[in-house]
Parts: C-alpha cells; structure tokens; sequence
C-alpha cells in the first residue's frame, strides 16, 4: 500500500486546538494506546496528523475540509465525558466519506447494547447466559425462567464499568438492591444475567469478508479468596494493587480440551457475521464445567494497547504491533471500496 496522510483521532479529557501534538499526554501510560499507535503509522511510512476531540465535532470537519486526509484512524472512545457518543463520531465519519477503521456505526450500536447484542447471537443460536433487562422506572422482579447466582451490569457501559464482587447476587433482595445502584447511581439501564462458573477467555478476530480468529488469552483470577467469584470486574481489569494483592493475570489460554480451539473459533466466527462487525473485534466468553461456551461480551473496537489482548493475541499469531496497525488501515479500504 502506498505511504498516506492518515488522521489519527481520539478523545481528548479537555478543549485543545488542532494542531495540539500531545507530546506531554503522551508521556503518560494512560495514553499509551494513542502514542504506540502514532508510533506505528510514522513507523509504517504514514504521515500522520493528530486531532483530539472533546466537546466540539466542528474541529474534524475543518480537519477534513483542509487537510483532506486518505483515511481516518479511529480510537475515540468518549466525546463530551460520555462513553455511548463514540457511536455518534463513528456515523459523522459515515457521513463524510472518508475510509475510516474499525467497527460501523450499526455494530457500535449493537454491541453498545447488551441485550440488543444478545438477542441477535440468540436468534443465529449461538448460547449467552439467560438475561432480562431492567429499565429506569420500571418494576424490578425475580423472572422465573432466571437461575440464581444472577451477576447485575449497566445495560450499556463498557471496560467493566459498574461491575464489583457486589454486582453478583443470589436473592431477590439483593436483585433489587444492585439494580437500584445501577440506575440511581449511574443512571443507567440495567442488564441481569445467569452468572456462568467457568474459565473465561477473550477471543480476538481480525478482518472483513475473510476473517482470522487470534490466540485466545484467558483472565487468571490468581488467589482470590474461595467465597468470591471469579469475575471480571473494573478493579480485576485496572487496579493494579489488586490485581497484584490477589495474582489476578491475564495470559496466553492453557490448554483447551479436543475440539474446543475450533469449537470456539467457529462460534466467534457466526457471532462476528451476525453482528456485522469489521475490522477487529474481541469476544469475552465463558466455557463451563461441560464445556458448553457462551459470548459474555461482545467489543466493538475493542484495545489497541499494544499489552492489551488484541495486541497480544496478534504477536503470538506472529504479527508485530506495527503489522497489526498497517492490516487495520488497510482493511479501512477494503470495507469502503
């Protein structure tokens, strides 16, 4: 592919101009994604411009309009402290034409919705944990068809948000207190589902028309104590001091017994076809105790954190960071043309 003029863009936590290099935020780990990103586009041939979007959408159409960019490099994740409007920047890209990467504005939509995403993976019958959706202002009940333990998330939230050890529950007493914490104090729908006991892997898939499922990598929840289960919460995935105080890691998948690698590779295969996804994406699923699988989660422009599991799913598929990054710009094309 021939050298472009890429437009790398992302949220930023305040108003800056264009033209702003973040050359300072991107001493920071918190903006690692941002800067190793860049790094692989120059590193790539690319001339790349910057542009960081907080509050003002009017700042990436004058960039548009006089930079004319051959494609924009999509890894805004918030606009305006709020996480549901990276769907809204997906469709202004739709809207001018503009080869752009990562999921369309209808997968963001979808995934973004975890009982609209689960109900389509239900229709194409490929198996989620059993849920029911409870929304502001309306009556919290115990369904039946609903086996305790039941494990309690914001209906659209991303990145574990809203998810503690507290967020499982067994009673209806409790059901009732956890759905009200998620729609007092977040303001947020809620989504109920059968917890699954059982390991839990990330499976990331990469492509358009012709797709390739990476390594799997799996969350070791280390030594968390007997009585608490093994769950994905917010501190699990970005607390440090308690990943580290409890050993939880996140590792290339141990062994899988006969037949579940491909088991497992062909069910997020359908899933990412029936969700329309492009690009890249990462499945969070459960295999139980009977080697049954369920998507837990489905990610829409998932991490591109070099250590994150895309990252790394692709460096043990022998595909360096800086390759990764060119397959993404490239496949920007080939869903447009």
């Amino acid at each position: 592919m021939k050298k472009l003029k890429v437009l790398l863009i992302f949220d930023s936590p305040y108003s800056v101009k264009r033209g702003y290099s973040f050359e300072e935020e991107f001493k920071d780990i918190n903006w690692a994604t941002e800067k190793f990103v860049l790094k692989a586009l120059v590193a790539n041939g690319h001339k790349v411009n910057l542009l960081g979007l907080y509050d003002d959408i009017n700042l990436l159409f004058q960039e548009v309009k006089e930079n004319k960019p051959d494609v924009i490099f999509n890894l805004v994740e918030v606009f305006n402290k709020k996480t549901h409007l990276d769907k809204n920047v997906v469709g202004v890209l739709e809207l001018l034409g503009v080869p752009y990467t990562g999921a369309s504005l209808t997968s963001i939509v979808i995934c973004g919705n975890k009982a609209l995403n689960k109900q389509i993976l239900n229709f194409h019958k490929i198996k989620v944990p059993c849920f029911h959706t409870f929304y502001r202002s309306h009556r919290v009940w115990l369904p039946k068809r609903l086996k305790t333990p039941l494990i309690v998330k914001p209906l659209r939230e991303e990145a574990s948000r809203g998810i503690s050890q507290a967020s499982i529950v067994d009673c209806y007493d409790s059901l009732v207190e956890r759905v009200k914490f998620i729609h007092n104090n977040m303001n947020r729908d809620a989504i109920v589902e059968e917890y699954i006991d059982g390991r839990e892997l990330y499976v990331s898939v990469l492509g358009n028309k012709k797709i390739s499922v990476l390594s799997f990598r799996e969350m070791k929840f280390g030594e968390l104590p007997e009585d608490e289960p093994r769950i994905a919460t917010y501190k699990a995935k970005w607390d440090l001091d308690y990943r580290n105080k409890w050993g939880i890691k996140n590792v290339y998948a141990g062994r899988l017994s006969n037949g579940l690698i491909e088991r497992i590779s062909e069910i997020c295969k359908r899933a990412y076809r029936a969700l329309d996804m492009h690009s890249y994406a990462r499945f969070d699923i459960r295999v139980n105790l009977d080697s049954k699988i369920f998507i837990i989660e489905s990610n829409a422009n998932p991490s591109l954190d070099i250590e994150d599991e895309l990252g790394q799913s692709a460096e043990r598929a022998g595909i360096t960071y800086n390759k990764l990054i060119q397959v993404i710009l490239e496949l920007a094309f080939k869903r447009i043309n």
